[in-house]
């Protein structure tokens, strides 16, 4: 049992009227979300978000002291600057205070330690309550109490105090200590970064029975646990990989719900080195809430399918003989950021790849991560291993030709990869073997291409139901 289980049942009867009764310190001009004329949030990639929240709040003249309500409770407050629309001459700030630890029991009862609070208890015979004054020493895995003649734990009944401390708040408030030029309502705007809001691009794309075409539709998954709701908010999102100076701040995840938004068109555009994308209708982001809204749309897009076989350069150094039996085939489909729908620069994302079955229901293939995408570049993406394509490899001869040191080794070495596909239809296999130092392929079965300085390719074609042998000898100086 934490301290929490044992505070609570102690002071929760009076604390529920504390609550509902909070107000502000006297002297404070208190401005809610009722007063609020417009917000716009710009959420970036890494759990940051630029909030700007525009309110017509009456000032006195001259210095007042104005707490603003319902923030985000992981505001960096360092960044918060309030800006006077209406009469920014002479508008100036003196002192600013972050009140972001909330009114609790717990806490009203941590605030009150060494100070005087009320022990109500009832007799459960009569029902006659009786009042009497204690001073709290203690609330570390439950609360003491210094009575008069004795010092109690764990007393039974009510505690009552006399108020709550103007540093607790039933809100997280930005209290900002100013000097107005004019009296009256001001068209006022706090900006500040703050975390707890995160985004991040998710696509579903279905391909079609010959897999050679695709549909693609991409969505923006929208994270609120900053602590605060933002209604009929302007909202933009960046992408890009932002320069940030990093501070740990672990924090706990709120249970989320879930909801999907409209489709609506989401414009996009260059900012500094990044993109900008704008949603062209506002939206509410309320609290833990986690928000869908389209990003695009693409049909029939092209696509290339791609059974892969690649290799390692350790084994043409030295001699190994077996290299594997029924080595796994990876499975890749690709196709370019162009055409109709496509065409845009594409966030950083999941793409999660279906295909219907024999009955028209859509089965789940497989899914893959793509970086920032600039428009007219190919999307590469894995789904997995193919199940009915393998190969066998082994080495079938190595001989040391010369060198007496690391530097002038000189090795030859064959070897032989079976290939075998027991689908319906014949296939096309990628063979990708990284090549290490200076390299000659001395003879092979078929002809192979140089992809890069160090990688030897062959495309190699595999009858349905049946294998294709792929030899080769390659020479290799360090």
């Amino acid at each position: 049992m934490n301290k929490h289980t044992l505070l609570t049942p102690l002071i929760v009867g009076l604390f529920t009227a504390s609550f509902s009764s909070w107000a502000a310190p006297r002297d404070e001009v208190v401005s809610t979300a009722s007063d609020q004329q417009g917000v716009a949030v710009t959420i970036y990639n890494d759990d940051l978000a630029l909030v700007k929240d525009t309110r017509r709040v009456r000032l006195a003249r001259d210095a007042s002291l104005l707490a603003w309500r319902e923030v985000s409770a992981r505001m960096r407050p360092e960044t918060a600057q309030l800006r006077n629309l209406s009469n920014p001459a002479g508008f100036r700030l003196l002192e600013q205070n972050f009140d972001f630890d909330l009114l609790t029991p717990e806490k009203l009862l941590e605030k009150y330690i060494g100070r005087e609070v009320t022990v109500i208890r009832v007799n459960p015979a009569t029902g006659a309550e009786t009042r009497e004054a204690a001073t709290v020493l203690a609330t570390n895995g439950g609360v003491v109490l210094q009575f008069a003649d004795r010092v109690e734990t764990g007393v039974p009944g009510r505690l009552a105090f006399s108020g709550v401390p103007a540093t607790l708040r039933d809100k997280p408030t930005l209290v900002i200590s100013l000097v107005n030029p004019a009296a009256g309502l001001q068209n006022l705007e706090l900006s500040y970064l703050t975390g707890g809001l995160s985004w991040r691009a998710d696509y579903v794309a279905e391909l079609n029975a010959t897999d050679d075409r695709l549909d693609l539709n991409g969505w923006v998954t929208l994270t609120n646990q900053s602590g605060a709701a933002y209604p009929n908010a302007r909202l933009q999102l960046v992408a890009g990989d932002l320069n940030r100076v990093r501070e740990a701040q672990p924090r706990e995840l709120a249970t989320m719900a879930a909801k999907v938004a409209d489709a609506a068109e989401m414009q996009q555009e260059s900012l500094f080195e990044y993109h900008l994308y704008t949603l062209q209708r506002p939206t509410t982001l309320a609290e833990n809430q986690t928000k869908q809204v389209a990003l695009m749309a693409a049909a029939r897009v092209p696509v290339k399918k791609e059974f892969l076989l690649e290799g390692a350069n350790y084994y043409y150094s030295g001699q190994h003989g077996e290299l594997g039996q029924k080595i796994k085939v990876g499975v890749f489909v690709e196709f370019d950021n162009t055409g109709d729908g496509l065409g845009i620069p594409l966030p950083r994302g999941v793409i999660r790849l279906y295909k219907k079955d024999s009955h028209g229901n859509a089965q789940f293939v497989g899914e893959d991560r793509i970086d920032h995408t600039p428009k007219n570049e190919t999307v590469r993406l894995k789904l997995g291993d193919a199940f009915d394509v393998t190969a066998d490899k082994k080495q079938t001869a190595f001989q040391k030709l010369a060198g007496t040191s690391r530097y002038n080794y000189v090795f030859e070495s064959a070897y032989e990869i079976v290939l075998k596909n027991a689908k319906s239809e014949a296939v096309t296999v990628t063979v990708r073997e990284p090549m290490p130092g200076d390299w000659t392929m001395v003879s092979e079965s078929q002809p192979h291409t140089k992809a890069a300085a160090g990688i030897a390719q062959w495309q190699v074609n595999v009858p349905a139901e049946g294998r294709t042998t792929l030899i080769y000898r390659v020479r290799v100086r360090y």
